[in-house]
């Protein structure tokens, strides 16, 4: 029997999962469906692009789906939870996908014994290389957590964790590709300023961020070994390591993340 996936919101989020579960073969586009506001056009025309149930009733995604994905910003949670309480008996599971609500807010806005699972997944799940993490609430059965695993696994790496790690995770992991892209971007633009075809410059600059990240994946050796080994006595690299501490390249990721954090933890609360 077909797996069917609802999202309750359109955006890129939910565009990205949609694409990752139909890309990976564990459900198809004409068992999916998701919502979005009448004002959101544009979403409710790239779910219909991609074969999907577009809709404006979010109490239909509930209805018509096997998991219900809660993909809206934190601000309109609790509307749209009051809208779909109802019809969101248990053991029907819900994943929240929304930046830093937590487990207790979103159980105590459904019914008793409600099933949740709080989520952060990020963009790579397009391409199947998706970093996500997920907590289970108090009601959430075992087969729960094996579904959201597998939904997850299908698109990158899954990791169950405790929901205290959430909000650092979605500081690290879940906005982590801007960052990446931002690296990316400088790195690119480096590469222009000094002689190189723009698209040669970003194509060696991505294959070297891929490649770095798979070393330390396949291997298990700490980054810090792994620069040292790259860094030859007097030569250009350690001159380049030299030139980023200088500049306070590694407190800039840590501030850049911190930042994040405290983000989530704002909207978790408001």
């Amino acid at each position: 029997m077909a797996l069917k996936v609802g999202f309750i919101g359109a955006g890129k989020i939910a565009q990205s999962l949609i694409k990752g579960f139909t890309n990976a073969g564990l459900t198809a586009p004409q068992h999916i469906i998701a919502s979005a506001s009448k004002n959101d056009v544009s979403d409710l025309e790239v779910i219909q692009k991609l074969g999907c149930t577009a809709t404006t009733k979010n109490t239909a995604v509930v209805r018509q789906s096997d998991i219900a994905v809660l993909a809206v910003k934190p601000n309109i949670v609790p509307e749209v939870l009051a809208e779909i309480r109802d019809v969101l008996e248990p053991p029907k599971l819900l994943v929240s996908v929304a930046m830093g609500i937590t487990l207790r807010k979103l159980e105590s806005s459904c019914l008793e014994n409600a099933h949740v699972v709080r989520v952060m997944p990020n963009t790579p799940c397009l391409v199947a290389t998706g970093a996500t993490a997920f907590a289970s609430g108090r009601y959430a059965s075992e087969e729960d957590c094996e579904l959201t695993k597998s939904l997850f696994s299908s698109v990158g790496t899954c990791y169950q964790v405790p929901e205290s790690y959430m909000d650092v995770i979605t500081a690290i992991s879940g906005s982590g590709p801007a960052y990446m892209f931002m690296t990316l971007e400088a790195l690119s633009d480096a590469g222009v300023r000094h002689g190189l075809p723009r698209n040669l410059a970003l194509k060696l600059a991505a294959q070297t961020m891929l490649g770095s990240a798979k070393m330390v994946l396949e291997t298990g050796q700490h980054p810090a070994v792994m620069k040292g080994e790259v860094c030859s006595p007097a030569g250009c690299t350690i001159d380049a390591m030299h030139m980023l501490e200088k500049e306070g390249f590694r407190a800039a990721l840590m501030n850049a993340v911190e930042a994040a954090y405290l983000r989530t933890r704002e909207a978790g609360e408001e």
